[in-house]
């Protein structure tokens, strides 16, 4: 029998989550966060992945603008399905489990890609690939943020989001190992997806449940045994609160005391204002970043002069090499905001870092128009990758798992995810008809005034303070907690 009460959070929760929040990093901290970051490591490898191959594939598998665009966004579609999906399971059923799924996701996703015999198959490939990735985003983010220190948690949610720059790099520098005339070089650069997922799939059958998860859904006593891992200390006292809290379930947030179904809480008046915070900039954050990015090689092509009697293979060899020395500014943006995150705050980071991608981008189309030099060119795209990793990249990445309770936070992160990509899969369909179209340069006005309005919707639903406790973001309401009887 189930029975509700509001009461306030029993003290013993409030001890165990002080127990995580004020751990010292440690080697167990690192092996959980390194195993949790599949997802902005394959987004950062299949993007690259296949903005190189896309080219390699026009001829044999006879790809006209609106067939990339449509392989691009199987990939992107991918990502909302998997996001919504595994955002939902994760918080009813656990991290760990979805995790491993979307680890295995990633594996065979690679693995069929590399053997895909035609087009079809190809986009069906990239949709499944897509739906891991996506789904790995909400349910990695939460895992982190749910064991990380609070003085800690900012900067390694930063440190995952440096991987998608990492793995972005490191597929262009295998690309231009693999890269010749046989032609099968893509099928090559699929294959490195699946070897890149199969240490996580191995990995992760080893993760504990997060403690946070085991809390808010009463199993105090298996959170207790993962706590001493990391309080091995305070093992006696830690077991007594265990068997005192029983299935005591620790909930706290500012949901409603009426009960409403898990997605109708993200738009309550309590949490609306921060749905519109992770939702709207990281929309068009996406919009702008994943266009940009996933088709920098094609972009970097159609603004370079190379000699016309090069081959399609020598050409995306040449573009993917200027493609990975801009790119190595996402890396160096990335890096600094494991500082500058924390140091100066979400909020003003994600505003000061889209209004560096709009100068960016007006560098790009000043370029363009105005038929300046490929410096000025490579100097446009080093602004953009620069200022995006340093600000949203990083930030909106970091704002979902902060404005939700333990009960709704993989789904709210999910919902935010997702959201993100249906404007990356707008982004990514569109934009090679677009410049058909339009041109290069009204397409960068375009994602100029895209980034513009990022920075303005953040300033209008800014919520200050950050670095707190989880169960800070969350007290300001009666807070509700339920006793399990029978």
């Amino acid at each position: 029998m189930k029975e509700e009460r509001v009461t306030e959070v029993h003290p013993y929760h409030q001890a165990m989550a002080g127990i995580l929040d004020q751990a010292h990093l440690s080697s167990r901290h690192y092996r959980l966060w390194l195993l949790a970051t599949a997802g902005p490591l394959l987004s950062g490898v299949s993007m690259m992945v296949l903005g190189i191959s896309l080219p390699l594939l026009h001829t044999p598998f006879h790809l006209h603008p609106s067939s990339m665009g449509l392989a691009a966004a199987s990939l992107m579609g991918g990502t909302v399905i998997g996001a919504l999906l595994s955002g939902h399971l994760a918080d009813r059923f656990g991290r760990r489990p979805l995790l491993i799924a979307n680890a295995l996701g990633l594996l065979l996703a690679g693995i069929w890609l590399s053997l895909a015999p035609n087009a079809t198959l190809l986009l069906l490939g990239e949709l499944v690939l897509g739906i891991a990735v996506g789904g790995d985003f909400p349910v990695g983010s939460s895992y982190i943020s749910e064991f990380m220190p609070q003085h800690h948690r900012g900067r390694m949610l930063a440190a995952s989001m440096a991987l998608q720059p990492l793995g972005m790099l490191l597929s262009a520098g295998i690309a231009l190992l693999l890269i010749d005339g046989s032609g099968t070089a893509w099928r090559w650069l699929m294959a490195w997806q699946a070897a890149i997922a199969l240490p996580y799939f191995l990995g992760r059958w080893r993760l504990p449940e997060s403690i946070r998860w085991l809390m808010a859904h009463g199993h105090n006593q298996i959170a207790v045994a993962e706590l001493t891992r990391f309080a091995p200390q305070r093992a006696t006292e830690l077991q007594r609160m265990g068997r005192e809290l029983g299935h005591r379930i620790h909930e706290v947030s500012k949901t409603p005391v009426a009960a409403k179904p898990a997605w109708q809480i993200l738009f309550t008046k309590e949490y609306r204002r921060r749905s519109s915070l992770v939702t709207l900039p990281w929309f068009l954050m996406d919009m702008t970043t994943y266009g940009i990015g996933l088709f920098t090689p094609i972009l970097l092509a159609s603004m370079s002069f190379l000699p016309p009697d090069l081959s399609a293979s020598q050409r995306d060899w040449v573009n993917t090499l200027h493609t990975a020395e801009v790119d190595f500014f996402l890396l160096a943006g990335a890096v600094a905001a494991l500082w500058l995150v924390p140091r100066f705050g979400r909020m003003q980071m994600q505003i000061q870092g889209f209004w560096g991608m709009t100068l960016g981008l007006l560098l790009l189309w000043l370029a363009t128009t105005a038929h300046w030099s490929f410096v000025a060119l490579f100097l446009g795209f080093a602004v953009y990758n620069f200022t995006m990793t340093v600000g949203p990249n990083a930030t909106t990445f970091i704002l979902p798992t902060e404005m939700y309770p333990t009960q709704v936070r993989a789904l709210g992160s999910g919902f935010a995810a997702a959201f993100a990509k249906i404007g990356a899969t707008l982004a990514v369909f569109l934009l090679p008809i677009l410049q058909h179209d339009l041109g290069v340069e009204l397409l960068l006005l375009g994602l100029a005034l895209l980034s513009l309005l990022g920075g303005i919707l953040t300033y209008t639903f800014r919520v200050e303070g950050h670095g707190l406790t989880l169960e800070e973001h969350h007290g300001s309401l009666p807070l509700r907690s339920r006793q399990l009887e029978g």
